[in-house]
């Protein structure tokens, strides 16, 4: 479609992206073209098109084109998921999945997360009766196990030492998410980047700030414990967090895989941040289409207590057996993708797709949110059917391209194995202990989003837990 000259198709676009672009597709066809500003913008809307893109061509389209604000809060893009397609970004990719999220490290954290899980079902028993914010409650939970692992102390900060976040980090985080989605001048006209005529980078400089003291903290009480220690106490320690791991790394200055302290400081946002804002998302989007299917909160429920039984809580051997709740979980990304036009794409060189010319440096949005509400793709497809995704073959490995939450190809989110587990033992959790209800003086919320990098409900979801297990001491963790 045409816009106006200098700003381009800006006025006419509306915030909810995703429903714009699909709107927009059935006048100008499963891709289109726009220009935001002087930046042109390639939409892809349909199964076969994101094929070519993020399978067929996928190292064509593996590079990224950051907003200005993602540049300013990952240190000049010196992450995963802002870097180009590079060796420092595969050294870095690989070093995660290997050192993070491979399946022998996430064994050797289990106890983090029972732990975590446990302190969680513990502090919504002392809320009974009282309305609780679901959305906080998942993230206080999931920043905690990923601050565990990464190096060794949760944020609820047992001792108090300088490794204790704080309880500004969900309202940081929250920030940095609204300020990467939200539209920036800088970004449709570069040439007034300089200006910052939103003060969108001076915002996202602030919250930086923040963060970078954490870390810095971090980084330095580690550093100093280290120098009283020889190498030999340090393996006697048992097994390495993360941090550890990537400053032997940074001692390595000749290593190709060598990490600067920035470097590594960017690592550790990319994974905090994208851990717990998604998982609590996700946590908050599930309980709502629950609470609002009692259908399915019964089938829920009745599996709950089949698996586990009332008289055990929820492990996490239990988790592979929850075969509905999974299906409920799929579904719920299938109608409410946390990134609903995923992470933007960039070819490093003009090409052809299906006939048509998507020029070098453009950017290119695979909208997923159209694609899992196709009817071609799904039957009924704006109900909410969870049996859809039983008895069949469904992951979040993007295999199949009918359901791409995470996306495809070599920029796959890398946390699924660590996201997926949380999930489900997050919302288990509270299934299995609780039984929840809505306030009676306020009613269902709805399912309105809000359209963002990470697309939130657009009225946060606080529900009232009452006692559901009979032993009072399985409450106590």
């Amino acid at each position: 479609p045409y816009g106006l000259p200098f700003v381009g198709y800006l006025p006419f676009l509306g915030y909810n992206l995703h429903e714009r672009f699909t709107e927009m597709a059935k006048k100008y066809g499963p891709i289109f073209s726009l220009r935001l500003g002087s930046k042109l913008h390639v939409v892809v809307n349909s199964l076969d098109l994101v094929k070519v893109v993020a399978r067929d061509m996928d190292q064509t389209f593996a590079n990224r084109c950051p907003p200005q604000t993602a540049l300013a809060i990952t240190y000049g893009g010196s992450d995963i998921a802002w870097s180009n397609n590079n060796s420092y970004w595969r050294n870095m990719r690989k070093l995660l999945v290997s050192q993070v999220l491979s399946n022998a490290n996430l064994k050797d954290t289990q106890t983090f997360r029972t732990h975590e899980v446990r302190k969680t079902v513990s502090e919504v028993y002392s809320m009974i009766g009282k309305k609780v914010n679901i959305n906080k409650i998942a993230f206080e939970t999931e920043v905690n196990v990923v601050t565990s692992m990464l190096w060794g102390c949760s944020k609820s900060g047992e001792g108090k030492d300088s490794s204790y976040i704080g309880d500004k980090f969900r309202e940081v985080e929250f920030k940095i998410v609204e300020l990467i989605g939200a539209p920036n001048v800088s970004d449709f006209i570069p040439m007034l980047s300089w200006f910052d005529l939103q003060g969108r980078q001076r915002d996202m400089q602030r919250q930086l700030q923040y963060l970078d003291h954490v870390f810095e903290n971090i980084i330095e009480e580690r550093i100093k414990v280290n120098s009283r220690k020889n190498k030999d106490e340090v393996k006697e320690n048992g097994r390495k967090d993360f941090l550890q791991i990537l400053l032997e790394l940074n001692e390595k200055k000749d290593a190709p895989a060598s990490f600067s302290i920035i470097q590594i400081k960017a690592l550790l946002m990319d994974i905090v941040v994208a851990a717990t804002d998604t998982t609590s998302t996700m946590v908050e989007w599930v309980m709502a289409e629950i609470l609002h299917n009692p259908d399915v909160m019964r089938k829920v429920e009745d599996e709950l207590t089949k698996i586990i039984g009332m008289a055990n809580i929820v492990e996490e051997y239990h988790l592979p057996k929850l075969e509905y709740l999974d299906a409920v979980i799929k579904e719920t990304f299938r109608l409410h993708p946390p990134l609903p036009l995923l992470i933007q794409r960039c070819p490093d060189k003009s090409c052809l797709v299906k006939g048509y010319t998507i020029p070098k440096g453009c950017i290119v949005y695979m909208n997923v949110w159209a694609i899992h509400r196709d009817p071609k793709n799904w039957t009924d497809p704006l109900e909410f059917k969870p049996e859809r995704f039983l008895n069949s073959n469904w992951d979040y490995n993007g295999n199949n391209l009918k359901f791409l939450p995470f996306g495809s190809g070599r920029r796959i989110c890398p946390g699924i194995p660590l996201g997926e587990k949380m999930l489900v033992y997050i919302l288990a959790s509270l299934l299995h202990s609780f039984q929840w209800s809505l306030p009676k003086d306020e009613g269902f919320p709805g399912l309105s989003d809000e359209f963002g990098f990470v697309t939130k409900k657009k009225i946060p979801l606080t529900a009232i837990p009452s006692q559901k297990l009979h032993d009072t001491n399985i409450y106590m963790g």
